[in-house]
């Protein structure tokens, strides 16, 4: 009979301790599932910010999408290291052509995979620009990869651009 009693109390500190920890995770599987939608969420604006601000052309807006460390790769030119030299890079660009307008720009994301603090993208960006006022409209359309990096006040930036024509 004691021996029962022994089983029984250690069968039922068992399932207490199954219970517990199954639980524990649950709320682990929880919170990094909410955790993954905050990230999400924070991506999906740092999206409609590179929407809004190349669709107006916004100097400023263009750097600040970009973190201090950035690279931008894109073919036939020099790698851009750091955030100033895309935004020398974007002057330089606004100077040959000061007409420049974007008429569209639509960027599609797929196989966004989060860890930690980055996060990685495949995207296909598809815009029409005019050159100058009047020029015939033209198309680009660059698939890339992105790296992104979450910031300290949980907003994100691209750390990474290799674009591929």
């Amino acid at each position: 009979m004691r021996q029962t009693s022994v089983f029984v109390a250690i069968a039922f500190l068992a399932g207490l301790g199954i219970g517990f920890f199954s639980g524990r995770t649950g709320r682990e599987t929880s919170l990094s599932r909410d955790t993954h939608a905050v990230d999400l969420a924070g991506i999906d604006k740092l999206h409609q910010e590179d929407i809004r601000v190349t669709l107006l052309q916004d100097p400023k807006g263009l750097v600040d999408i970009w973190t201090e460390d950035a690279v931008r790769f894109i073919p036939g030119s020099s790698p851009d290291v750091g955030k100033q030299a895309i935004q020398a890079t974007n002057e330089k660009g606004r100077a040959e052509y000061p007409g420049f307008k974007v008429l569209s720009y639509v960027p599609k994301y797929k196989n966004i995979q989060i860890e930690g603090g980055l996060a990685c993208e495949w995207g296909e960006h598809n815009a029409q620009y005019e050159l100058s006022p009047g020029a015939p409209p033209a198309s680009l359309n660059v698939k890339g990869f992105d790296v992104l990096r979450r910031q300290s006040d949980a907003s994100w930036k691209f750390a990474v651009l290799i674009a591929d024509q």
